[in-house]
């Protein structure tokens, strides 16, 4: 009787055991952890309040000056409307362009891929003027391969730089 008694007491233990392994295993899973996220390869857009100017070629003259034929390369900046008016203001309390003594607050100068300064822009008076700014390279002289602008605020010391666009149509 003793080994019955201790049998069934064993046997209980073990329907025990298993009907507790059985709840659990049908529990709600256990969370696991949120792995962290990985660094993107691209950069992040500019947090500044004056966008990254995106500039592109529009066209190309053909012109006449100093008895030299030339191609002038005609470029907009395609997000010229989000520019505000005061960066292309009179700014005659700031160092004059030559003899203008009230040249804008801010510049645009033209360079070529390598950083060689091509052509500037010192008295735009607003930002749809940023539509028609150009460089001119002499007839049959092949420009540069790519180009960008600097808007350079003078009064802040800031510059904004262009994208990188190409010369030919």
């Amino acid at each position: 009787m003793r080994l019955l008694k201790k049998v069934t007491l064993v046997l209980a233990g073990l329907l025990f055991a298993l009907m507790g392994a059985v709840a659990n295993s049908q529990a709600a899973p256990t969370p696991t952890p949120t792995p962290e996220p990985t660094p993107s390869p691209f950069p992040s857009p500019p947090t500044s309040p004056t966008p990254v100017p995106v500039l592109y070629l529009k066209s190309e003259e053909h012109f006449t000056a100093g008895g030299k034929n030339w191609v002038r390369h005609l470029y907009d900046v395609l997000n010229r409307a989000a520019y505000p008016a005061a960066l292309f203001a009179p700014a005659p309390n700031l160092p004059p362009c030559g003899n203008n003594t009230n040249s804008s607050r801010s510049w645009v100068d033209f360079f070529d891929q390598s950083g060689k300064r091509l052509q500037g822009f010192c008295a735009l008076g607003k930002p749809a003027d940023l539509d028609g700014i150009w460089f001119a390279t002499e007839e049959g002289v092949v420009p540069p391969s790519w180009i960008y602008i600097e808007i350079n605020d003078r009064q802040t010391n800031t510059k904004y730089k262009s994208n990188l666009a190409d010369t030919t149509l």
